[in-house]
């Protein structure tokens, strides 16, 4: 969408609206889009610190490792982290007050239908290359189906150089909307978001019965490239190289960390044993995974393997083979590598339907920023349960 059409323009999801060519602040898409300011990743119409917050916008640029905001398009589920992000400051004291507008917003979300209307629909961006493009990536609403109040909202803990502080990580539904109007947007400036023709369905019925309409879109990606299974920046690489040289001359010692690692993607993991290795039948590791409610859970058992591989060295069909062929009736398999799996590889356990999670060196990476392992030396400090490394200080 061109720049100058931009203050007229329908909010389509997935549509990338252009950013000017002054040179300034001016060229700032969203400022000419909603008239919610040119800065920050929290940006509003009214005042979070007195309740009046007609419309939110939340603006990721994907690049941020210690604070990696993520849309999972298969559940429509979108989590995103608050603006406490360095020492030296209460969990609400920060400058934009988006972390007030984060605990309002879900506080309201649990009580009445009157009370949610107090809730701003939050609009999502994301930034788009090249410029000062931006994506529009959905319509949000504070919460999930099937998330507790803890999962929704919760204050967590970092530090840098020593220093501890609580940052939010908060969790939005993607609802399914595929087009917001402009007409709509205006009356929700005017104080009329509900009460507007224009409005869309699905925020309707959240207001009124919070009820969740995500919008959900299965990949038709089934094999994921060299490049999709490698961080893609230099710090995401450099936590891999960390690992592979924590685990340097005895890479079989791997297979405790590929466990904790599992763990950190699928907390539900029960009981897990790493095998002996003169009796692994194949297996590096037998766990089971827990479904159901807790009074009657049911495990789900599975295999593990591990390969602590260099960055060039892929996982080929011969070792997925391996796997597969041990797999037991009832079983699933995890397979966790710092490298990536060959394209053919990856290929035959897609298209036979294979039930295996293949962990790759960026899920590892993803997995250990997620928990807050986001530098090398939290990672460090997180390798110690494994035992002595050879990495150096930090």
């Amino acid at each position: 969408m061109p720049f100058e059409q931009l203050a007229d323009a329908d909010l389509i999801v997935d549509q990338v609206y252009d950013g000017g060519q002054s040179g300034t602040m001016a060229d700032d898409p969203l400022a000419r889009l909603l008239p919610v300011g040119n800065q920050g990743g929290f940006r509003y119409a009214g005042s979070p610190a007195k309740g009046t917050v007609r419309l939110g916008v939340l603006y990721t640029t994907g690049g941020e490792p210690d604070w990696p905001d993520t849309l999972d398009p298969q559940t429509g589920l979108f989590t995103y982290y608050g603006d406490n992000r360095s020492p030296g400051h209460e969990l609400h004291d920060t400058r934009r007050r988006g972390n007030v507008l984060l605990r309002d917003s879900f506080d309201w979300s649990h009580e009445s239908a009157e009370a949610r209307r107090r809730v701003p629909p939050f609009l999502l961006f994301e930034k788009s290359a090249p410029g000062r493009r931006i994506m529009f990536r959905g319509l949000l609403a504070p919460g999930g189906p099937g998330l507790s109040s803890d999962d929704e909202l919760q204050a967590i803990w970092r530090s840098t150089r020593g220093q501890r502080f609580q940052n939010y990580r908060a969790r939005f539904t993607v609802l399914d909307v595929s087009r917001i109007e402009r007409q709509w947007i205006i009356d929700v400036l005017d104080g009329r978001a509900t009460e507007s023709p224009h409005v869309p369905a699905a925020w309707a019925a959240w207001i009124d019965g919070r009820k969740y309409s995500p919008m959900l879109a299965p990949s038709t990606t089934v094999v994921r490239t060299r490049a999709e299974q490698t961080p893609a920046d230099p710090a995401g690489l450099a936590i891999l190289a960390e690992i592979r040289e924590a685990f340097r001359g005895h890479e079989h010692d791997f297979e405790y960390c590929a466990v904790e690692l599992w763990r950190l993607i699928a907390p539900a993991t029960g009981s897990c044993e790493v095998t002996q290795r003169s009796r692994d039948g194949g297996r590096d590791a037998i766990g089971e995974y827990v479904i159901g409610p807790s009074s009657d859970p049911i495990a789900i058992e599975f295999a593990l393997e591990a390969k602590c591989y260099s960055d060039t060295n892929s996982v080929g069909v011969r070792e997925v083979s391996r796997l597969i062929s041990r797999l037991r009736h009832r079983q699933f398999g995890v397979f966790v590598t710092t490298s990536y799996f060959h394209y053919q590889a990856y290929g035959e356990v897609r298209s036979d339907g294979h039930p295996i999670a293949l962990i790759s060196g960026r899920d590892i990476v993803e997995a250990l920023r997620a928990a807050g392992y986001a530098d090398l030396a939290s990672v460090r400090r997180w390798l110690k349960q494994f035992g002595p490394t050879t990495t150096s200080a930090p």
